[in-house]
């Protein structure tokens, strides 16, 4: 084989491994119990910053 064509075969397999590896994160990321955030922290009051000119 042209050494071309292995280097297309290597990238290709590493490209394949990449994509199998990113599909398997993926799910795993979306497996999990995703639970909404408790009140106490979605209603806090903004922060308010003063200044005085004097």
């Amino acid at each position: 084989m042209e050494r071309s064509k292995i280097i297309a075969i290597i990238t290709g397999a590493i490209s394949i491994i990449l994509a199998i590896a990113y599909l398997i994160i993926v799910q795993i990321l979306d497996y999990r119990d995703m639970k909404p955030a408790p009140i106490s922290q979605l209603n806090q009051p903004p922060a308010i910053m003063a200044t005085s000119w004097h």
